[in-house]
């Protein structure tokens, strides 16, 4: 089970559940609507904040905000969730990083504190992420991260802004963590 407090961090960044609170601090990083081409929710809008989040509040997942140590300042946000205890695995997503913060190298950082959890003090044998397939910039980061890509699912998701998305899965297997870790470091 993934613990409510979690915090997750390196000397850079810092992993923290999402509070109401932060929800003016996301604002200001959220107006960019290109932000929202492939993500289900448009987060320009507090209530589009407010109900992206519902998930995180009703314990259906838990959303993180990715903190910059040095400054304090909020850069984004990811969660974990479609947890299966039985099946031993989960999936890392609801991902966005700040346009400021983009090709900073957060959002690796961020992935290899969230894997490291669940591999390391979960003992979960699966993680799964998962994107559009036209996402081609997050394609590319998560197979540079080592992540094996799966399959894609046809008219699987229904974006904000009205398309259906075909979604593209990825992998990490609990096997491969040590040869990825030992490579991210």
């Amino acid at each position: 089970m993934i613990e409510s407090y979690l915090i997750l961090e390196n000397e850079k960044i810092l992993l923290r559940p999402i509070k109401e609170q932060d929800f003016s601090l996301l604002l200001e990083l959220t107006q960019d609507q290109s932000l929202w081409e492939y993500f289900t929710h448009n987060l320009s809008t507090l209530e589009g904040i407010q109900s992206w989040a519902i998930p995180a509040f009703n314990g259906e997942r838990i959303q993180l905000v990715l903190i910059d140590k040095d400054s304090g300042k909020l850069m984004g946000s990811s969660g974990f969730g479609n947890y299966s205890e039985r099946d031993q695995r989960i999936e890392i997503g609801w991902t966005w990083i700040g346009k400021n913060f983009q090709g900073t190298g957060v959002n690796a950082q961020m992935k290899f504190l969230m894997m490291e959890y669940a591999f390391e003090q979960m003992g979960l044998e699966r993680i799964e992420l998962k994107t559009d397939v036209l996402n081609l910039p997050a394609r590319k980061a998560l197979l540079k991260l080592g992540l094996v890509e799966e399959g894609i699912l046809r008219s699987h998701t229904l974006l904000c802004t009205g398309r259906r998305r075909d979604t593209i899965y990825y992998s990490l297997l609990k096997n491969e963590w040590a040869r990825f870790k030992k490579s991210f470091k």
